[in-house]
């Protein structure tokens, strides 16, 4: 197994911009043009806000995603069968769809990575299954079957990347090793039996439903606390100092933008598994749900560029955005930017599943085009982010390729 990619410790060193070279504050409150030439009255501080105010509603929607998932797994848990199994794959899959929005949010040291985030131990990856749970050839695997070991949320925290960034303890991947296991199948997801947990079909079975349902726990109370980071009205929170931010948090939401686009979604994630051509280097192996974390991710990029946010009830979060703010001084950039983005969320929801078999044959592979279309669009849309970055003041927002 390769090393998890969205640990903290790779998020920094992964970071793909430079952090210097910001325009005095105290321009940052105040238009780039004229009231005449700026008549939406778009700014540095209402861009900022309305980011703000998206970033609040994608968790909320995450938070409430998290807890129909933990009603369907205690539903699961409770009995155990076909059907209750599948209706938790169904809730896990729905979640999915707004979590991965998020994580345009990130590598800026944000509450979800900074030194005491919770991103490393919810939605690290690759997983080495073994170190959870039984696995093909290795029955007695896993702290599961460690029954020496105390299950608890604080021992599974403590458990999590121990011993090598590979030791997923907790967070969305475990909760789907769980429901689906190892996916041993070419053509669909894992096939674990409900009767693995049922209590004298399967060994350990009382401590994999114990274990389940901790970890679905940490993972709705870890969303909760991402939702309250970014709560309205509250004047010590990380949302309060964002807003005071500025240029500063221009530049913060354009390197969550360009380090997603590049270093993470076209490259450890996409990049990395068509090279290697291996299943344990896609995101979301065990259900086979690595496509649309894609196109979830590319979709993310694009809302906080335009400043909008479909919500999960059908409501819109829009207002003032990087798009908008680029335009004031670069219309035509600000175009060719929305629409290399628009492109990119196209090809991404274009590659298609199972994503372990994308990534196989020759070069002209329909799959592996398919991918091959996505990172190059991703890597273009990422080089126009560095220039919108420059036409709105922040000079110095450097490129590395992964």
């Amino acid at each position: 197994m390769k090393p998890s990619s969205n640990s903290c410790a790779i998020v920094v060193a992964l970071a793909i911009f430079s952090l210097t070279a910001l325009l005095p504050s105290a321009q940052a409150q105040t238009p780039l043009q004229t009231a005449a030439g700026n008549p939406a009255g778009v700014t540095v501080a209402t861009v900022v806000a309305n980011y703000a105010t998206l970033v609040h509603a994608n968790y909320q929607d995450v938070h409430q995603a998290a807890l129909a998932l933990q009603s369907a797994v205690d539903a699961f848990l409770a009995t155990p069968s076909a059907a209750t199994q599948e209706a938790a794959q169904k809730a896990w899959r729905a979640a999915r769809e707004a979590y991965g929005q998020t994580e345009a949010f990130r590598f800026y040291g944000g509450p979800i990575d900074n030194d005491n985030g919770v991103e490393g131990r919810m939605n690290a990856w690759p997983m080495d299954e073994s170190f959870v749970d039984s696995v093909k050839g290795k029955p007695n695997a896993g702290l599961v079957n460690n029954t020496k070991f105390k299950i608890s949320a604080k021992s599974l925290m403590a458990q999590n990347e121990r011993g090598g960034e590979e030791n997923i303890a907790t967070g969305w991947h475990a909760i789907e090793f769980f429901l689906w296991g190892q996916d041993l199948s070419e053509t669909g997801p894992g096939a674990r039996s409900f009767e693995d947990f049922v209590v004298g079909k399967a060994p350990n079975a009382d401590r994999r439903r114990l274990y389940m349902k901790t970890v679905m726990d940490l993972l709705v109370s870890d969303t909760a606390s991402l939702v309250k980071a970014w709560a309205p009205d509250v004047k010590t929170n990380y949302r309060a100092k964002f807003e005071k931010g500025g240029k500063e948090s221009i530049r913060k939401m354009l390197v969550g933008l360009g380090s997603l686009s590049r270093g993470e979604l076209a490259g450890e994630r996409l990049e990395v598994a068509l090279n290697s051509q291996d299943q344990e280097d896609e995101h979301s192996c065990f259900s086979d749900n690595t496509h649309r974390d894609a196109a979830t991710n590319a979709k993310g990029i694009q809302n906080v560029w335009l400043g909008s946010y479909k919500r999960l009830d059908g409501s819109q979060v829009s207002g003032p955005s990087l798009k908008d703010l680029t335009a004031l001084t670069d219309p035509a950039l600000a175009d060719k930017t929305t629409q290399q983005i628009a492109s990119s969320v196209a090809a991404a929801e274009a590659i298609q599943a199972p994503f372990d078999r994308e990534i196989m044959g020759a070069k002209d592979a329909p799959g592996r085009q398919r991918i091959q279309k996505t990172i190059a669009s991703l890597t273009q849309q990422s080089k126009d982010l560095v220039a919108a970055a420059s036409a709105v003041g922040i000079k110095k927002l450097t490129l590395v390729e992964p």
